[in-house]
Formats: structure tokens, C-alpha cells, sequence
């Protein structure tokens, strides 16, 4: 591993010292953005705590209810950070006092990732920055339209010559106080499928004279299993999973159509197409193989997250002089985050700061992301800051203004 320079070490010290300074704000900031979550596109009071939290900066509102700070020179080079409003709908069961109560949940720790960058804005606003650190504050992360396609294609990166990109987010599947990079892909490209089966309907005592839609999702739901299997390279990582069927309303009626939901994950772009076109076929294929007619839907959704190698190579020895462990092979998952059309458009990094993962009562399953009782640490907040931080050291380098 290549030691940083001295002055990335030093300005990485001094962001550190005002992280520390500011940390015990930050923390209650965190609870209440913890006890008042919005849903995607409804962030605004979340927005507005947020805005009042650093009133001598002057928000710029992108993406409907998101906002952007600029700290540092008001020209030239900058370094972006991505922190997310949203929270899901999930009924929070973490009994904490500061626990949200509005049929809504920071499950997947955006209230951490808000606080840390939050904090960081605050440390830099401090300091004679080398270059602006441009705080982006984003809406509809677990939603589509997603909030990072629209602030990518709302020009704003350009208009603040934004040379690197840098997210962080809480990963209950990498071990506490181990951060993760990893170049390359790290988050799966994510799509949707819907599939309508058309029938003809009738009694279910009467099977010879109807076509029942009903036998048919279920050979496309297997066939969907078989094309992940068998058509796709085993050493390479992909996904269908059908996470919703709709067939019938009672008993003894053959219903004349029923449709299947699911997802599509993939890390490759020819896997991707293949799939799209694979899954197609099938079900069209089965249903007339049936007497049957299917429609597809697929909706292409977030592409691949992938490391910028550079901002890995840069940033990597600043988490380990920052005193948190590397991991010592790269979290990868097929999980996704819209963070991914960052960097499709400028150098990007997505930093994993390892929370481990806590157990349901019965301490068979593991409580990670999106469960309602997911609460990462406190110290989760000072950590992410710091991962935020050691990502604009690295920009800043990668920008050429270190």
C-alpha cells in the first residue's frame, strides 16, 4: 500500500480534528433525522432540518426535494459527496426512544449517512479547502424515478466541475469497524419484469374447456430459475427473483389472466441483455406451448456500481491512516443503489463502513438492510464521516488540487 503525501495526511487530520469537534451535533442530528423519516418523494421535511442544520450556506434544490451545498472555493475542481433523504415503508421495532412512529423507517441508514456528511460539511467549512467539496443531499434513492439519475442529468456536476464522486453506505454484511472498496463492480445493475398471462377463464370444474393461467406462471416461474442456471456463466453473479404472483379470487374460478413481479440483477452488460431477451422468450414460449399468450415488461433500471480504480488506489491507504481495518476481500453484492449513475459520468467511490450484523430474538436470522429493526451504532456515524472525508482527500488528489 502507498502512504498518502504529507499534505493529503495533513489536510485528512485536520477534517478528522473538526469531524470530532462537531460529532456530538452530529449524533443528535442523526436521531432526529432517525425519529422523523419521509418517504421518497416526500423528503422535504427532511430537506428543511437538514438546510436549517447549516444556515450560512445557500442550497441549490435539484431533484424535486433535494439540495446541494458548496463549501470551499467557489471555482475550479471539485469533489462531490451523495447522502440520501429517503426512508422505506417499513414499520421501525428497534424500541430505541428516538424511534420513528410514522409507519416509515431509516432501515437502510440513510440517518447515518445524512449526519456523517453533514458533519464533514461542517469540518470543511473550516478549512482553506484545496478544492470545493460540493454536499449533495439526494432524494428518491430506493424509489424510481430515481433521485440520481435526475441530479446527473440536471447538469449540476458539470456546473461545479466535479472531477470524483464519493458515497458511503452502512453495510451490516462487512464487519464493525472494517471499511470496503473494491474496484470495479460492486452493486449489481438493477431491473424490473412484469409478466401477464391471458387465458380463457371458467369453472374449475371445467378445466378441459378454459386455458388456466395459473399452471402456466407457475412453469415460467421455474423456467425463470432454469435461464439463471443454465444459460448464465455459474462464475459470474446474477439474479431473477419473483417477489410478486396475482392469479384468481376464490376457490372455483379459473380466472382468464394472472401475472408474475420480480427482479432482474446482473454485473455484466451482456448478461443483461441476454437475460432481457431470454426471459422474453420464455415466457412467451410456454404460454403458447399452453394455448396461453404472455406479455413482458422489463424496465431497465440503475446500471452497475463500479469503483473508479484511481480514487481506490488513492483512497484506500487515507481509510487506513483514518485507523479503520480494510476488508480483506472487497464487499461485492447484488444489491443496488442509483449512486451507480455517478459514475457512469465521473469518477466515483462507494465506500462500505461495516456495522456487522445484529440477530432477530430467536438469533436465527440476521438483521440487516431494510429490516425493522436494523440500527446501526452510534459510532457509525462518526466512521462514515470519516470515509466521506478520506473520499475528498483522494478527489482532491485525483482532481489535481493536492
Amino acid at each position: 500500500m502507498t502512504w498518502p503525501s504529507p499534505e493529503a495526511a495533513v489536510l485528512l487530520a485536520k477534517l478528522t480534528a473538526g469531524i470530532d469537534e462537531v460529532l456530538p451535533q452530529a449524533l443528535l442530528l442523526r436521531r432526529a433525522l432517525h425519529q422523523h423519516p419521509d418517504l421518497g418523494g416526500a423528503e422535504q421535511p427532511t430537506a428543511d432540518r437538514l438546510r436549517r442544520a447549516m444556515p450560512e450556506l445557500e442550497p441549490t434544490r435539484i431533484a424535486g426535494t433535494g439540495f446541494l451545498v458548496r463549501t470551499g472555493p467557489d471555482g475550479g475542481p471539485s469533489v462531490g459527496l451523495r447522502a440520501e433523504l429517503d426512508a422505506l415503508p417499513v414499520v421501525e421495532q428497534t424500541g430505541v426512544d428516538w424511534a420513528a412512529s410514522n409507519g416509515a423507517m431509516h432501515a437502510c441508514g440513510h440517518d447515518v449517512h445524512l449526519a456523517a456528511a453533514w458533519a464533514l460539511q461542517r469540518a470543511a467549512s473550516r478549512l482553506d479547502l484545496p478544492a470545493g467539496l460540493v454536499s449533495i443531499f439526494q432524494p428518491r434513492e430506493e424509489i424510481q424515478p430515481s433521485g440520481g439519475e435526475d441530479v446527473v442529468a440536471s447538469g449540476v456536476l458539470a456546473d461545479h466541475d466535479v472531477r470524483a464522486m464519493i458515497g458511503v453506505h452502512v453495510q451490516p454484511r462487512v464487519p464493525a469497524g472494517v471499511v470496503s472498496t473494491g474496484t470495479g463492480g460492486v452493486n449489481a445493475a438493477a431491473d424490473e419484469f412484469d409478466i401477464t398471462v391471458h387465458g380463457q377463464p371458467g369453472h374449475g370444474a371445467y378445466p378441459h374447456i378454459t386455458i388456466d393461467p395459473i399452471p402456466v406462471l407457475a412453469a415460467i416461474i421455474l423456467g425463470l430459475q432454469e435461464l439463471i442456471g443454465r444459460t448464465i456463466d455459474p462464475i459470474r453473479p446474477a439474479l431473477i427473483t419473483v417477489g410478486e404472483v396475482q392469479a384468481g379470487a376464490t376457490h372455483n374460478i379459473i380466472p382468464a389472466s394472472g401475472s408474475l413481479h420480480g427482479i432482474i440483477r446482473t454485473m455484466h452488460d451482456d448478461d443483461q441483455q441476454h437475460l432481457h431477451a431470454a426471459i422474453k422468450r420464455l415466457a412467451d414460449h410456454t404460454a403458447r406451448a399452453r394455448g396461453a399468450r404472455a406479455e413482458v415488461r422489463i424496465i431497465t433500471g440503475d446500471p452497475v456500481l463500479a469503483n473508479d480504480a484511481r480514487l481506490v488506489q488513492l483512497v484506500d491507504p487515507l481509510l487506513a491512516g483514518s485507523g479503520m481495518l480494510l476488508a480483506h476481500e472487497p464487499f461485492r453484492s447484488l444489491g443496488a443503489d442509483d449512486f451507480s449513475h455517478y459514475a457512469k459520468v465521473a469518477p466515483s467511490l462507494m465506500t462500505f463502513v461495516g456495522t456487522g450484523p445484529g440477530t432477530t430474538p430467536d438469533s436465527r436470522y440476521e438483521v440487516g438492510l431494510h429490516h425493522p429493526r436494523y440500527l446501526p451504532g452510534e459510532d457509525a456515524v462518526r466512521r462514515s464521516a470519516l470515509a466521506f472525508a478520506a473520499g475528498y482527500v483522494g478527489g482532491a488528489q485525483l482532481a489535481g488540487a493536492l
